[in-house]
């Protein structure tokens, strides 16, 4: 056996005169004719070219050169020596060749169903990709990917180590806690018609860990919950999940930035400069969204006052009934935004419950088509407060504070895609605090947590915490970096009673709470310190930094769209021994018995 004396992206025209071993996978093979041949051997390091040549080489290894194909395994000991003409200035190997001497071939490949070209990715379906996914592995894309999802993590655990936390890992069979999303199940087969359920996080076991006295806690853990996938979620997703004891809001932000900066610095050479805090408020009223792009510069204005001015029904209907109209003046919009699209940003703020987009343009010191008649009357008023200039465009926010809010943020999410805003390139990021405590669902007719039942009002809320719950502010706060929630967390509440106050605003009777979670109002009963803590999405920093926004491109085996598993054909049947065992007995689900 040929054992490999270096890799395939070492060897420099320092070399040259060496003899070697190189170890790989053929990436190209090109026949010259005339005894030479040629072969880029690749591992995951980089490229080497190996030559054949009839001059250097026995025939022996001459007969076996020219019988190698795309993907075959070899190992090959020759000489270095320095290429001949131009180097090849694509590879760090570019200035040498390595001259056979002897090879072995450890295996050669079937015919193969996909080749693992960067260059070629983008022409194979992504099902037929993951289906041979040890083939996409190979990719140079795909193995510089695995390689900065390892960089982060090894950096977050040294960063964390040198600030004393504690690595501890937290189980993966617990009991089924509503914690928002639905959970995976998993029967026991010792205690027949007992069910364990896996987890949507380990919230309430790094909580205990810091009842149990730990202090400050790290796991880059996984979490699992049973819902549907899009691009940048699945089922099964990795988090770095983080607690710490005696502590405030103040001290988790800053350490947490500092960690987030660096990672962001060290590992991908991005400098997310300073990470500002901003009021969930703010967030909401000036961009549409509790997790902003602050990269470009349109914002949203509340001009239901200015509205109410207006004879538009459609204005006077939603304030009427306590809604909200918020205002976008896009610069230059007027000449950059035909009317077909307009009418597509419209069906986009319908998306987001708005039941439309009311527009007009401001040409030669007067409003012009969509709503100009009904805003005329406020001209001189609304061209100050938006600080319109002419061939402007404004659009109009409608409903509810959050539907009027949040549907003209996505219509400024579209807009800066359509209009190239964003700076190629930037990262900006911050910290969006002071979130609602609460938020009112109508169709469930109860209150919902805005972040997790065990995230803590700010002390300065908790006395109107059942008297005003809808105006009671947390202490949640989320990392928000180019629009996307990289990571989130909050104070904890350490006290019991606030504790249970706080499940039963959320509709959980006492008997109710007691068996979902009993055990944790028990630990926080003896002795809970002050705590809280922070989850970053690890598969969402890598998808950041490497610049996808599919997170299965940043999984070595992640799941499609409908959660299954193409490469080992997961799910699958279950053996029927096993659901005896476990007394399962399986029907067809109501839905498709239905249906037929």
């Amino acid at each position: 056996m040929l054992k490999r004396t270096c890799t395939c992206g070492e060897t420099r025209k320092e070399n040259a005169g060496e003899e070697i071993v190189l170890s790989g996978w053929i990436n190209t093979y090109r026949d010259q004719g005339k005894g030479l041949v040629f072969i880029d051997l690749r591992d995951r390091y980089g490229l080497t070219q190996v030559v054949f040549d009839a001059e250097d080489t026995t025939p022996e290894v001459m007969e076996i050169g020219a019988s190698l194909r795309r993907e075959d395994v070899i190992s090959v000991k020759g000489i270095v020596r320095i290429r001949e003409g131009k180097p090849n200035a694509k590879l760090t190997t570019g200035d040498i060749e390595l001259v056979a001497k002897e090879i072995e071939v450890v295996n050669r490949t079937a015919k193969l169903p996909i080749l693992p070209d960067d260059h070629d990715a983008d022409k194979i379906g992504e099902e037929h990709r993951l289906k041979y996914r040890y083939i996409d592995l190979r990719r140079p894309k795909m193995q510089e990917i695995l390689k900065l999802r390892h960089k982060i993590t090894q950096f977050t655990r040294n960063f964390f180590a040198d600030n004393d936390f504690l690595e501890i890992e937290t189980p993966l069979l617990i009991t089924p806690t509503p914690e928002g999303a639905r959970d995976f199940i998993v029967p026991s087969r010792h205690q027949s018609g007992q069910w364990y359920a896996l987890p949507q996080s380990p919230q309430i076991f790094k909580q205990i860990l810091m009842v149990a006295g730990c202090d400050k806690y790290l796991q880059i853990c996984k979490c699992l919950r049973d819902e549907d996938p899009r691009a940048d979620r699945q089922a099964e997703f990795t988090q770095i999940d983080l607690e710490m004891s005696f502590v405030d809001q103040d001290d988790i932000l800053e350490i947490m930035s500092e960690f987030a900066s660096r990672l962001y610095k060290e590992v991908g050479g991005i400098d997310l400069g300073e990470l500002p805090q901003m009021s969930w408020k703010d967030a909401m009223d000036n961009y549409g969204s509790d997790r902003p792009d602050i990269r470009f510069d349109l914002q949203l204005r509340d001009v239901t006052e200015l509205a109410s001015k207006t004879e538009f029904k459609v204005f006077k209907d939603a304030i009427d009934s306590g809604g909200t109209v918020k205002a976008m003046r896009v610069p230059g919009g007027a000449d950059k935004l035909s009317r077909k699209k307009t009418d597509a940003l419209a069906e986009v703020a319908k998306t987001y419950g708005a039941g439309g987009l009311p527009t007009v343009k401001y040409q030669g010191g007067e409003f012009l088509t969509g709503v100009a008649k009904f805003v005329t009357p406020i001209k001189d008023e609304l061209v100050e407060a938006l600080g319109l200039e002419d061939g402007d465009i404004v659009m109009f926010g409608i409903g509810s504070y959050r539907v009027a809010c949040t549907a003209l943020g996505e219509v400024r999410l579209a807009l800066a895609k359509d209009l190239e805003l964003i700076p190629t390139g930037a990262f900006r990021g911050l910290w969006i605090v002071d979130f609602p405590m609460f938020d009112w669902n109508e169709d469930a007719g109860r209150w919902v947590s805005e972040h997790h039942p065990f995230t803590a009002p700010l002390e300065s809320q908790i006395d109107i915490l059942e008297s005003d719950p809808g105006n009671c502010v947390s202490s949640g706060y989320d990392l928000v970096i180019n629009g996307a929630e990289v990571g989130g967390g909050s104070i904890r509440i350490h006290n019991p009673e606030i504790q249970a106050k706080v499940f039963g605003l959320l509709g959980l009777s006492s008997e109710e709470t007691e068996e979902k979670f009993g055990f944790l109002l028990n630990a926080l009963r003896f002795g809970a310190p002050p705590h809280g803590g922070v989850a970053f999405g690890l598969d969402r920093l890598v998808m950041m930094m490497i610049g996808t926004d599919n997170i299965r491109d940043v999984i070595a085996f992640p799941k499609t769209q409908t959660g299954a598993d193409l490469m080992c054909e997961a799910p699958g049947e279950a053996d029927p021994k096993q659901l005896d065992e476990l007394g399962i007995i399986m029907r067809e689900p109501e839905a498709a018995t239905e249906a037929k």
